[in-house]
């Protein structure tokens, strides 16, 4: 996809509202509805910005809206179709709930990532249990049950290198965004120089195939895309480039769908991504995964932020926790992550929607009804969701000390206010309720003040899988 700088951008102005009204009326992200017409999440952002849209484009968008066109409100003084509440909200009838998908704002994430000390606090965070972990050969093995923008998994893997530099190392990243990956990847090259003993596997599988690399139904499997990729060279340069030249294969198959159920992005088609240096093959061969040959048993699963605050703890632990628990070794461990709230963040939210509470359910309720989840087996599993003092942790926006001691800039309002929407998971059509009168950066202004910056609070907790088996 092509968008050309014009400064006449009449087209563009009026597409931008047709696709505006589109995702208000499904409650779709714009980011999700560049990805499924045109596989790129920025169009639409880019079209705001003045882009011009190409004729190519536009036949495709237009093509997409006239095929969805169902789903749009009703023209003026024409009757409106019944419509369903869904979470709180009316729903356009014969479309299913596109419902919030926290993670697919790809600007908020962005600033969120650049502003705050998150990533870097998990990271320290899932490094203290590398001590813990006792790997039997022939290598220890990762799980990123979400791996994002991969920021968290390169630092454990550096620590990782740093305690054990000379381990054959097997790690398993869960991702469904293409852009995210893309990202991730980047940050590949250094690792797999400094510990070239690395089998990487990228996949877009879900919570319950990925861990195994193995689709669930008949289908799926018949249409799984299974590349291997050897690295040639021994330099991060020369990685770097390879690396950069699997951006066509992933623009062309990295695509994701939206589920008719539950809204959320799910795979078009599932694929698994496998990356190795080639001169050291002949010592990775015993770990490299294989179509039908492919085991979990994972010393270490990294589970941060990997469901939706607001969804229902039994989803959280059926869905996500409980499967990856069994992915488990003898001896390994999950930490999994999730924001707890309680802080200078939530006080601005609360200060634009009173009472509100995104973060339903604790760690001790997820594990409570993680042990229902697995039932009998849950004796072979041991959960650790330790005092408040030692689960709860805190991080920060990034901001100088003149920047809050006086009158505070609009960037660093700005960013401060999409960190909060951004953890608290506030849906775009609540946000557009607010933004019109400017009462939501008196609030941020009012909290930043008291508190002389903005910080956030995430809380953790363990399971992990005996070594004597009962």
């Amino acid at each position: 996809m092509r968008v050309e700088e014009n400064p006449g951008h009449a087209t563009a102005d009026q597409v931008l509202g047709e696709i505006r009204d589109y995702c208000r009326a499904t409650r779709t992200a714009e980011s999700t509805f560049g990805r499924l017409v045109v596989n790129d999440g920025k169009l639409v952002s880019r079209l705001r910005d003045g882009a011009k849209i190409t004729t190519g484009t536009l036949d495709k968008v237009r093509a997409y809206l006239s095929e969805h066109g169902s789903t749009l409100p009703p023209a003026p003084g024409q009757p409106s179709a019944p419509a369903r509440v869904v979470n709180g909200f009316g729903a356009a009838a014969d479309v299913a709930p596109a419902g919030f998908r926290f993670f697919d704002n790809r600007q908020k994430y962005l600033l969120f990532v650049s502003t705050c000390s998150e990533k870097t606090e998990v990271a320290s965070r899932i490094s203290l249990e590398l001590g813990n972990l006792q790997p039997a050969p022939p290598a220890l093995r990762i799980f990123d049950a979400g791996v994002g923008d991969g920021t968290v998994l390169s630092r454990v893997m550096r620590a990782v290198h740093a305690r054990f530099p000379t381990m054959p190392l097997y790690v398993v990243a869960k991702e469904i965004s293409y852009e995210d990956v893309r990202l991730m990847l980047e940050k590949m090259a250094d690792r797999l120089f400094e510990h070239p003993a690395t089998v990487l596997v990228i996949t877009n599988l879900y919570y319950a195939e990925a861990p195994w690399l193995t689709p669930r139904s008949a289908t799926a499997a018949q249409s799984l895309i299974w590349k291997d990729v050897a690295l040639s060279g021994n330099t991060a340069q020369g990685f770097a480039e390879q690396i950069g030249e699997l951006e066509g294969f992933l623009a062309q198959n990295w695509r994701a769908g939206i589920s008719p159920t539950t809204g959320n992005p799910v795979y078009q088609r599932p694929i698994v991504l496998t990356l190795r240096r080639e001169d050291h093959s002949f010592l990775l061969d015993p770990i490299m995964p294989r179509p039908g040959r492919v085991m979990a048993d994972y010393d270490l699963v990294i589970a941060s932020q990997p469901y939706r605050a607001r969804a229902s703890v039994e989803f959280k632990a059926s869905k996500v926790v409980a499967p990856l628990v069994r992915s488990l070794r003898a001896g390994g461990r999950l930490i999994g992550i999730h924001s707890h709230g309680g802080d200078p963040g939530m006080e601005i939210i609360d200060g634009v929607w009173p009472g509100d509470n995104p973060f339903t359910s604790d760690r001790h309720a997820i594990l409570r009804q993680v042990k229902h989840e697995l039932g009998a087996a849950a004796r072979h599993y041991n959960f650790n969701v330790s005092s408040d003092a030692r689960s709860i942790f805190r991080y920060h926006m990034h901001t100088l000390p003149d920047e809050v001691s006086g009158p505070i800039g609009t960037s660093t309002l700005f960013a401060a206010w999409n960190a909060a929407i951004y953890v608290a998971q506030i849906e775009d059509v609540r946000l557009s309720e607010v933004v019109r009168d400017g009462r939501y950066l008196e609030a941020t202004d009012r909290v930043l003040k008291k508190h002389g910056g903005l910080w956030f609070n995430d809380e953790t907790y363990v399971i992990s899988r005996r070594r004597a088996q009962a």
